[in-house]
């Protein structure tokens, strides 16, 4: 859930608008030009290290010749959580598309080195579409006396994650800075398969157990899995919710006529003063954050809310962007069971999307729930929990949604 937008803004300005964005949220997202079609096929060690290891493409040759939306790669930063930092298709009329709002390889090197915005990864979700884990969202409470951590707790246990936002909140789990490791890319019949292990510990002491994690990103022409797979390999029972912050871009820049379906139900609602969760949920029907009409509703708002009460569809979570005047549009499905919400971030002045599908709501560990039910997964020892979703292409002008 970012909470600002830099798109054509200078890259210097960066610091200054960060220490604007509101208060639930991660950094901001920007438009810069992705590289080129010949850059995006060179070999790995032709491009910048990120995060202190190489990026991972994987691609495919197109075969409908111009004719219809199909993907074409996926760079992996494995050095930033396995961020799926850019992806890209042919769009007839288009040509190639890199259908996410980030910068080019060397950019993101330059800006993801640990320091300054970047000291706790936070930058990492600022583009692409970074995994989550194992909270999304923000986390609130107790600051500590060094300023350091925010403490809160689980079933008694206290949680100490770092005070990475603005000096009051943790934001956007833990994994920003992890590596992966073990990584493989396999040939499938249409595109390729990538894999790798984040084994994440008990996140630098900061989480109650100790959590292997997997990641499967799958690419074909006509859909795009990805999965993460949390696995706890400690001693103890742990909290885990596994999300993602896909900027989907709006491929004509003209926000004014795109759309977004999300079916929900309720809205988490936002204290006017501080625009912290009060632990009640609205009903959507009839307001201007009902989203679940067939054709969608258009961009008309700044969007920056969290979903839920969710309608599944054969056990799947169908929400989507559509960019009618590029004659595109991008299904964003939840396959996992335990994805409770969707958090929707699209400012009003950007040509972006965040369609973020994950199990948990804001503040998980809050008080204002009540006792709520948020989304955690009590994680025993051994036990396992996955998230998965898929991404397909349609033409709003074509077809149905």
């Amino acid at each position: 859930m970012a909470i600002s937008n830099l798109t054509r803004r200078p890259l210097r300005k960066l610091a200054i608008v960060l220490l604007v964005k509101a208060a639930i949220g991660t950094p901001a997202s920007f438009l810069v030009h992705s590289q080129t079609s010949a850059s995006r096929q060179a070999a790995p060690s032709a491009l910048p290290q990120v995060g202190g290891e190489d990026v991972l493409i994987l691609s495919r040759e197109p075969t409908s010749t111009g004719a219809k939306p199909e993907f074409l790669s996926i760079t992996l930063l494995p050095g930033r959580g396995m961020n799926l930092f850019q992806l890209t298709a042919n769009l007839p009329g288009k040509g190639e598309v890199n259908l996410l709002e980030s910068p080019a390889v060397a950019e993101a090197a330059s800006l993801l080195n640990g320091s300054g915005q970047d000291a706790f990864g936070n930058l990492n979700q600022s583009f692409g579409a970074a995994f989550l884990i194992p909270f999304s969202s923000r986390i609130s409470c107790e600051v500590s006396s060094d300023g350091k951590t925010v403490t809160t707790s689980w079933r008694g246990k206290p949680i100490t994650p770092p005070n990475d936002f603005l000096g009051k909140y943790a934001v956007h789990g833990l994994v920003n800075q992890a590596r992966a490791t073990d990584l493989k890319t396999v040939s499938t019949a249409d595109g390729q398969t990538a894999t790798g292990i984040i084994h994440a510990g008990d996140f630098d002491g900061h989480w109650l157990s100790k959590t292997d994690l997997y990641f499967v990103i799958e690419l074909s022409g006509s859909k795009v899995d990805v999965t993460a797979t949390a696995n706890n390999v400690g001693g103890v029972i742990e909290p885990m919710a596994i999300g993602w912050h896909p900027y989907l871009s709006i491929p004509s820049r003209d926000r004014s006529q795109a759309r977004i379906h999300i079916p929900a139900a309720t809205v988490a609602r936002l204290d006017d003063k501080d625009g912290l969760t009060t632990g009640d949920l609205d009903p959507v029907a009839g307001t201007s954050r009902d989203f679940n009409a067939a054709e969608g509703r258009v961009l008309d708002e700044s969007v920056n809310n969290n979903f839920s009460h969710l309608t599944r569809t054969n056990g799947v979570v169908k929400s989507w962007l559509a960019d009618p005047k590029s004659n595109y549009g991008i299904r964003v499905e939840g396959l996992s069971p335990h994805i409770y919400t969707i958090h929707v971030y699209s400012p009003k002045n950007g040509s972006f999307a965040a369609i973020e599908e994950q199990f948990n709501f804001q503040d998980p560990f809050g008080k204002e729930w009540r006792g709520m039910d948020t989304g955690m997964v009590p994680l025993k020892p051994g036990e396992s929990v996955t998230w998965k979703v898929r991404l397909e292409m349609f033409q709003p002008t074509a077809v149905d949604h």
